[in-house]
């Protein structure tokens, strides 16, 4: 599931978000810097995914 929020980020940043955290104020944030570009909602799922991951204890993928 981590190899697939990862490429999704690349990709459809806010699905990713949305997979790794639901609906919250990170899928707005990234809905609105998706709006500004692709790079920047990447980086931001990107992020997210990553710190999840760090806060849950589960080793990346």
């Amino acid at each position: 599931m981590n190899l697939l929020r990862i490429i999704l980020a690349l990709f459809l940043p806010p699905v990713a978000v949305y997979l790794t955290m639901g609906v919250s104020q990170a899928l707005i944030i990234n809905i609105l810097l998706t709006f500004l570009g692709i790079l920047p909602g990447s980086i931001h799922a990107l992020w997210v995914i990553v710190k999840h991951e760090e806060k849950a204890g589960e080793p990346m993928v």
